[in-house]
């Protein structure tokens, strides 16, 4: 009852986001302002325009007058749309004598670039009105309408086949010229697409042109982020472009302007917009962990592993474009992985138009955070660009004692060498000094009943963390049907206590009183070195279509931890009292070093049996090596396994809107150690079963996912009850997560954006010696769902005004493999305010609103608090 009356009276709470209204201007491109009383005589062909390969966002950007003044009230007729071929592409022109009194809005859906032209309506001389359709006109583009949508605003929606399409506006004397960009265009002692017959009203389409058969594909150049809160392809499932109804497997995506919208500082507040998804603990206040569908989660950025040995804090947003959720096994592509699936991270990359954007962040508990993002070309060919990313944050906090300091800087570098060839050098560098801080013990399997600012360790406890990565990416096209992508990774950590610093070992008391652990300095050090290699080809087998990869990853590791213990220190939890010793004596408890290589060889091929039948096939060989020294006990351990990884899917489209999938899929993850016996431990495996139905309704303006999954681990180590002395384990575990799990992301009309999620998890052990069977799996709730929602004046004196909300809810969970405590379960509400027009964005984002008391994730029987009622504002400033 508490549950449901708190979703009916959270699910009202609406949320918005807006769109900028521009004007068509002369017959060249919209985004250079001229007078609107000049016109030309006549339509230029697209092949006598250079194009400015402009996306969406910034097509036209002239000043807004009143139309209806120009208009008289009146409303325009667009006697006919007429489809004109050209060498690089299609003209589309919509016929009316006063082209130059339309108003346009234009804004992206995922691939759909869509125009809104108010003052006009499609209508024949006769008087009737009419629909424009045509069907793949040219290579990337699946087709181009313009319909009625209202009285007095016709859309126009050009779709793309795999990316946002390139569309360049102009106006004419005849009316709105669209002039949109192949793909593709011809190779060398090609012939340049044929004619395509002018289109008169109805739904007739053109004949398709040899471009649209795989001619030399040009490069999209993005100009500006992507708006939207639906995505219409990914690279995290199959390391290539691909479209997500054409995916076999449950993957979602945040998109960046969901992250902005909800101002979302950490990627906690992103992920939990994905169902399946939980925070599993922070590792005392120092990083995240997830568990997607019972198991410990990936994560991962731009395709390469992002864990504790490269990733030491809580990772910094700035430099996201979006993040993709890829759901169960995923061992077929990135080698050893837990059976949950990944968080894959994609960072910005450097646009083809300057930009520079300047913004601030300031909320409850001090937080202040600037940032900025500029990019643009630094040379007059283009062919050098640049992006840079910079953000700075300090904070203190709810809890009592707890200061943060960070700093991030990703700077990057794009060169176009050749018409083929890319090459990128991406940096980042991290640098965040704060208290380690475990949150509320677990006294006799409950969480302490006391304030969640209290602070239960040393306030000059300081952890410091350095991270550094540096990416270097070669794109090479050999010809239409053959690329290859050659990327290097390096990575440096370090986590330094730089003072005597006291973690908590939560146990039961009757007083109150705990003992903390007493460690003295403490140093880690990691490195990562990884070389991915990644051939395309596309071909044919008769009628049935081929995209092949074949992948080579080498990957080496190391690290070192040192630290020293000293005598346990009491603190009483209802009354504390900082008053530490640390006179000793310390001795040396952590001193090894660690080795690791490691060795992936990969095989898929994505096969379109038919438009609306595709099959995904592929697998993976594996060797891990790692060796351990413990200069202690001088001893050394060594773990040598390998392992193969298939993967199954199939796609079915009954409808262009609907596609059916399923898809079988295994992981493996090393084991270190050995049995009784002295046998080495054999990797644990994941094997994942999965089915659904994926969805694109409105126009693909609005996208769901419905998915039903069994995922399974085994050779898990428990103990092996043939020892006496409890030394040794066997591998006889098992765990088991079944599920069902929605999410829905998109526009519903014009202003009004969504995105939501549900997940009903079953994690349990099914074979154990350690645990009970049926036992449910740690830090995953059985029940978590999200809705957020924005909505955007779109028109009169509010427009650039809106206002969101949502709710994020879990039920309770458990916060060990024993069962022996819970967390309790939560409804969150947020909402926002905001305004968004021209180059200016301000909002105010309201967090916790009702102030619920909750906690996220568990560690080391300590339970994180979230933070109370929240105020964030942040203004930013494009110029």
């Amino acid at each position: 009852m508490g549950y449901s009356f708190k979703l009916t009276l959270i699910a009202s709470i609406v949320s918005v986001m807006i769109a900028p209204t521009v004007w068509a201007q002369q017959r060249s491109p919209l985004n250079k302002v001229r007078s609107t009383e000049q016109t030309q005589s006549k339509i230029r062909q697209l092949s006598e325009i250079e194009l400015a390969n402009t996306s969406a966002q910034y097509l036209v950007q002239s000043p807004t007058p009143n139309n209806q003044e120009n208009l008289g009230g009146q409303v325009i007729p667009i006697t006919s749309v007429k489809a004109n071929p050209t060498a690089k592409g299609v003209e589309v022109i919509l016929e009316t004598p006063a082209g130059t009194q339309l108003q346009v809005t234009n804004r992206s859906a995922g691939s759909n670039f869509i125009v809104d032209v108010s003052g006009g309506q499609l209508r024949l001389p006769s008087g009737d009105t009419f629909t424009f359709r045509s069907e793949k006109p040219l290579a990337g583009i699946t087709e181009i309408t313009a319909q009625n949508i209202d009285a007095n605003t016709v859309r126009v929606t050009v779709v793309g086949e795999k990316a946002l399409p390139t569309v360049e506006l102009y106006d004419d004397d005849a009316g709105l010229v669209f002039a949109v960009a192949s793909t593709a265009t011809a190779t060398s002692g090609q012939q340049p697409p044929q004619q395509l017959q002018a289109i008169e009203p109805g739904n007739q389409t053109p004949q398709e042109s040899p471009s649209a058969q795989g001619d030399e594909p040009i490069e999209l150049v993005v100009t500006g982020e992507q708006d939207g809160y639906t995505a219409s392809d990914a690279s995290t499932a199959t390391k290539t472009d691909t479209p997500l109804r054409d995916i076999p497997q449950s993957i979602q995506v945040i998109p960046r302007e969901v992250i902005q919208d909800q101002g979302a500082v950490r990627l906690t507040e992103a992920v939990r917009n994905v169902s399946g998804v939980s925070l599993a603990g922070t590792s005392g206040d120092r990083g995240e962990d997830y568990t997607i569908r019972g198991f410990s989660a990936n994560i991962y950025k731009n395709g390469f592993l992002d864990d504790f040995y490269s990733a030491r804090a809580f990772r910094d947003n700035a430099n996201i474009e979006r993040i993709e959720v890829l759901k169960g096994p995923a061992s077929v592509l990135f080698g050893r992985l837990e059976p949950s699936g990944i968080i894959n991270l994609v960072t910005k990359k450097p646009l083809a138009e300057p930009y520079y954007n300047v913004g601030f962040t300031a909320g409850s508990y001090s937080f202040y955070r600037p940032t900025l993002d500029f990019s643009g070309p630094l040379t007059e060919d283009g062919k050098l660009g640049y992006r840079l990313n910079v953000a700075y944050e300090n904070s203190e906090s709810f809890r009592d004692f707890v200061n943060k300091e960070r700093f991030f800087i990703a700077p990057v570098l794009s060169l176009k060498i050749g018409d083929n060839t890319n090459l990128t050098l991406e940096g980042e560098y991290f640098h965040t000094e704060n208290p380690l801080d475990r949150g509320l013990p677990v006294i006799d399997n409950k969480i302490a009943d006391i304030p969640i600012s209290r602070y239960l360790s040393d306030p000059r406890n300081q952890v410091v963390v350095d991270e550094s990565k540096t990416y270097l990416t070669l794109n090479h096209e050999f010809n239409q049907n053959l690329s290859l992508r050659s990327a290097f990774r390096v990575t440096t950590a370090s986590e330094t206590n730089n003072r005597f610093v006291i973690q908590p070992i939560f146990a039961t008391s009757n007083n109150g009183t705990i003992n903390l652990f007493n460690s003295g300095p403490a140093n880690q050090y990691y490195e990562t070195y990884f070389l991915q290699n990644d051939l395309t080809g596309k071909f044919n087998t008769g009628s049935v279509k081929h995209t092949l990869l074949f992948g080579v990853e080498v990957g080496r590791l190391y690290n070192h931890n040192l630290g020293e213990k000293g005598p346990d220190q009491p603190i009483n939890i209802f009354n504390p009292v900082y008053n530490f010793s640390y006179d000793g004596p310390y001795e040396t408890f952590n001193n090894t070093t660690t080795n690791t290589n490691t060795f992936g060889i990969y095989l898929q091929d994505q096969i379109a049996v038919f438009d609306n039948l595709k099959l995904l096939v592929g697998g993976r060989f594996d060797t891990y090596n790692s060796e351990t020294q413990n200069f202690l006990n001088s001893s050394t351990t060594k773990t040598d396994s390998d392992a193969f990884s298939p993967r199954v899917g199939v796609v079915y489209q009954p409808t262009k809107e609907i596609s059916l999938f399923a898809n079988y899929s295994r992981s493996f993850t090393p084991v270190s150690g050995t049995t009784k016996n002295g046998d080495a431990f054999v990797p644990e495996r994941g094997t994942g079963y999965e089915v659904g139905i994926k969805g694109d309704f409105l126009n693909n303006r609005l996208s769901s996912t419905l998915a039903f999954y069994t995922v399974t681990k085994t050779n898990v180590t428990t103990v092996d009850p043939s020892d006496l002395t409890g030394t040794f384990s066997i591998q006889v575990g098992e765990q088991r997560a079944r599920g069902i799990e929605f999410d829905i992301a998109g526009e519903i009309l014009p202003g009004w954006k969504v995105i939501g999620s549900y997940a009903y998890s079953d994690p349990e052990i099914t074979e154990d010696n350690s645990y009970p069977v049926g036992n449910t799996l740690a830090n995953t709730p059985r029940h978590t769902g999200s809705l957020w929602t924005t909505y955007t004046f779109q028109t009169g004196s509010l427009e650039g005004f809106g206002f969101g909300g949502g709710i994020f809810a879990n039920s309770e969970a458990y916060g060990d493999l024993d069962n022996s405590y819970t967390i309790p379960g939560f409804v969150r509400t947020d909402a926002a305010l905001f305004y968004k027009k021209n180059r200016l964005r301000a909002s105010i984002n309201f967090k916790n609103i009702f102030d619920v008391r909750y906690f996220e994730g568990t560690f080391l029987r300590a339970a994180n608090p979230a933070a109370p009622f929240t105020v964030q504002g942040t203004i930013s400033w494009q110029f």
